[in-house]
């Protein structure tokens, strides 16, 4: 029976959509920092894997970006539209590099 992973587009940008979420729901933000940072690992790794060690340095970078960006622009957007954003900027970078190579 074949393999099935999930992108790490969806990975990355889950992470940074249910990292919030779970912070916002829960009430506690180490959880959801917790989410993000097991997500952001596990699209690393397929990001190491699927487009080399440089590629997968860079998509981290992005990602930790996205999540510190995303809070200035809550301020003018509004915190889930801010999330959405970046998540979706992730994700995109993500197919580009490492998802559409697979």
């Amino acid at each position: 029976m074949a393999k099935v992973q999930v992108p790490s587009s969806v990975i990355a940008a889950g992470g940074l959509v249910g990292g919030y979420g779970v912070a916002r729901w829960t009430k506690k933000r180490p959880l959801g920092g917790a989410v993000l940072a097991v997500a952001g690992a596990a699209a690393a790794q397929q990001w190491r894997q699927r487009a080399g060690g440089k590629a997968a340095g860079a998509l981290a970078v992005a990602y930790v970006a996205a999540f510190a960006g995303s809070h200035p622009l809550a301020r003018k957007v509004g915190a889930w539209p801010s999330v959405f954003g970046v998540a979706g900027a992730v994700a995109l970078a993500s197919w580009a590099v490492a998802d559409r190579r697979a």
